[in-house]
Formats: structure tokens, C-alpha cells, sequence
């Protein structure tokens, strides 16, 4: 297989220095405790005042705590039991290794670059920056001329694609909801407080919502590409909705306030997300020659 020694050690530094960034993220303590601030919006609000997010607010603080809790108990062993699979020569864990690495690139962008200076900041680059080359690396490994046959002709395409524009239609109607009226009334984004930009907006509206979009078109079309940009939405959406699903939780115990839409809707697609998952998995082929497994150069090797 393609690159697979620096796969391997890529994914493991991530492992292992996520592994850190999460105990360090949820264990810390220390901090003056909550105090309210005034921000360049006159808005005041309460920031989190303990540990290691102790200048982030409260609501933005007990959100990354819970994303925290999901990366160290799902996430990064998903990632390495994907790594297992993936040196086995296996097509499904190439696949899942691909989708839990876009969850690590997706979330320490986000840290990076929204949360407020603390002492993992260069920890948050060096992960950012392995986690962009692991999922660069593993994305040339395949091979696209015969990426369709590796799922079978009866893959419910109506079912996946239409998962992937239902999941674009959503973050566009939640985040233009939150942008739009503002700009028009010449407000601030609710969730703003005392960042600076909307992070996850951006990230959002500039690659997943596009992303799912054409990804659902050649889903439709049978295309392989398609399939790919399914397989890693759909792993980076079980984690990424298990996460939200735990911030939810994390923010109404700290008393945020939250719509029932939020509520519900999360949950609800967090486990259709599952299921779309399953079926993908279940319709993907092992390449595969009499006595052989998959080779580095042809995707087919011999004993």
C-alpha cells in the first residue's frame, strides 16, 4: 500500500498526542473560577474561569470539554482501530481511516483557531498539521479508476445521497439562520460572545456543505469519487454528531440555554448516520486475486 509507513507513524503521533491534548483538556483545573466580562459588542458574558479553557465561556468551554470526552473515548480508537484494519490491506478500513482522520483535521482546525489562547496552542498545530498530511496521504493512496468496483452495483444510492443533501440543507438553513438576520439588522451572531469569527460557520459553509453537495450528485451518478466523500462525511458525521450530541448534554448541565431543534435534531441524525454508515460498509468488495490481497502499486498483491 501506498505510503503506508508514514500513515502509520502520522496516525499514531496523532493518537498519541491527542490522547494529551484530551486528559490535559478535561482534567485541568485551576483558574480563578467564572467571571463576567464585557465584550468589544457590549454583550457581556461568563467565561469558564477553570482549567485549561478557563478564558473560553462558559458555553463555549463546556462544548470543548464534551468534544474532549468523545475524542478520547471514541475517536482515537476508532483512529487506530481504522490504522489495524487499514494495514491488513482492507478497502473498509482505508475508508474508515480516511473519515476519522477528516474528524481530527475538522477539530483541531477548530481548536487552532477558534479557542482562546492556552498552553496546548502549539500542540494544536503540530495535530492540525498531521492530521491534514495523514488525510492527504491516505486520499492518494487509492485508486480512482477502480474506486466504483469496491461497492456493490446495489449500494442504495437514493438513501446515501440523500442523506448527504439533507445534511448540507441543514447547516446551511442552521448557520445562514444564525449569519444572515445579523448582517441584515446590522446585529451580532448569537454564539459570537468574545470570539472573533465564526470558526465552525466558516469551516461549515466552506467545505462541508459543499462537499456533501457533490458528493450526493455522484453518489446519485454511481461515481466513485462519490462514494469516497460519502464514506468520509458519513464517519466524520458519526463522531463529529456524537460530539455535538455531547455537547448538548455538557451545556444544558451548565445551564446554556438550547432550542428543542438543537435538543432533537442532533440526536436524531446522529443515529441515522449510524445506520448510513452500516450500509455503506456492508456494500463495500474486497479487491481481491485468487490467494492475493491488496498491493501497493495495482491494489492487488500475492502471497
Amino acid at each position: 500500500m501506498k505510503y503506508k509507513k508514514s500513515i502509520t507513524t502520522l496516525v499514531l503521533v496523532i493518537a498519541c498526542l491527542a490522547f494529551v491534548a484530551t486528559i490535559v483538556g478535561i482534567f485541568a483545573s485551576g483558574g480563578a473560577g467564572p467571571k463576567e466580562i464585557q465584550t468589544l459588542h457590549d454583550e457581556v458574558i461568563t467565561l469558564h474561569g477553570k482549567g485549561l479553557y478557563q478564558f473560553d465561556s462558559v458555553s463555549g468551554a463546556s462544548q470543548v470539554i464534551a468534544q474532549d470526552i468523545v475524542t478520547l473515548c471514541l475517536s482515537i480508537p476508532l483512529l487506530l482501530l481504522s490504522l489495524i484494519w487499514y494495514k491488513k490491506g482492507s478497502i473498509k478500513g482505508r475508508l474508515m481511516l480516511v473519515g476519522t482522520l477528516s474528524y481530527f483535521l475538522y477539530t483541531y482546525a477548530s481548536y487552532a483557531f477558534l479557542l482562546m489562547y492556552n498552553p496546548l496552542f502549539l500542540l494544536y498545530v503540530i495535530l492540525l498539521s498531521a492530521s491534514f498530511f495523514a488525510f492527504t496521504l491516505v486520499m492518494v493512496s487509492f485508486d480512482y479508476e477502480n474506486l466504483h468496483t469496491y461497492f456493490h452495483n446495489n449500494l442504495p444510492t437514493k438513501l446515501i445521497g440523500g442523506f448527504l443533501f439533507s445534511l448540507s440543507f441543514l447547516l446551511l438553513f442552521l448557520w445562514l439562520g444564525r449569519i444572515v438576520p445579523p448582517l441584515v439588522n446590522g446585529g451580532v451572531p448569537v454564539g459570537l460572545e468574545h470570539y472573533t469569527t465564526l470558526v465552525i460557520q466558516v469551516l461549515d459553509l466552506a467545505f462541508i456543505v459543499p462537499v456533501a453537495i457533490v458528493g450526493g450528485i455522484l453518489v446519485l451518478k454511481r461515481n466513485g469519487i462519490g462514494y469516497l466523500l460519502a464514506t468520509i462525511l458519513i464517519v466524520k458525521g458519526i463522531t463529529m454528531l456524537t460530539a455535538i450530541t455531547a455537547m448538548i448534554i455538557n451545556q444544558a448541565r451548565a445551564g446554556i440555554p438550547m432550542t428543542v431543534m438543537e435538543y432533537a435534531l442532533f440526536p436524531v441524525f446522529n443515529i441515522v448516520v449510524i445506520y448510513c454508515l452500516y450500509v455503506l460498509l456492508k456494500h463495500v468488495q474486497e479487491p481481491r486475486i485468487p490467494g492475493g490481497i491488496m498491493d501497493e502499486n495495482t491494489n492487488l498483491v500475492r502471497n
